[in-house]
């Protein structure tokens, strides 16, 4: 196969898109989030805490998909940036619980409405029933059972 061929299969190929269009979308999340001082994964973290509950730091990296050190990284670096607290939980002395302080609860929207307008124009080279299906399509593939197909 020549260089030419093997470049043309590329843009046919699954992995090749889903990457790039990982790139890409990375790149332009990292640009709509950075006035607001937090990235992708923290903003992941802040949402996931806006729950209507506390939650423990277990419970929310077992949400999130991130192993416990991970998620006592992030903890710590919101944290620093006084978007989070932890606080002992009143049923488990051993537990932490982790919640939004009010600028966190303000940087969760601002960040989000930022996220949602990012993700809007990164969509817009698409027909709105085509990006609407897209999201449901992708959403499809994450809750699938492993193994299907």
């Amino acid at each position: 196969m020549t260089g030419d061929a093997t470049s043309e299969a590329l843009p046919s190929r699954l992995g090749y898109l889903l990457k790039h269009v990982y790139l890409r979308l990375t790149e332009a999340s990292a640009l709509a989030l950075a006035p607001f001082g937090v990235d992708g994964r923290e903003l992941a973290v802040l949402a996931v805490l806006a729950a209507e509950y506390p939650l423990s730091q277990l419970e929310a990296a077992g949400r999130l998909g991130v192993d416990r050190t991970t998620m006592v990284a992030l903890i710590d670096a919101l944290e620093a940036k006084g978007l989070v607290e932890r606080h002992r939980s009143p049923q488990d002395r051993r537990k932490n619980t982790v919640q939004l302080t009010p600028t966190g609860q303000d940087r969760l929207r601002q960040a989000e409405h930022a996220r949602e307008e990012m993700e809007r124009q990164f969509l817009a080279p698409l027909a709105p029933s085509d990006a609407s299906q897209l999201v449901r399509s992708l959403q499809t593939l994450v809750t699938a059972p492993k193994g299907t197909g």
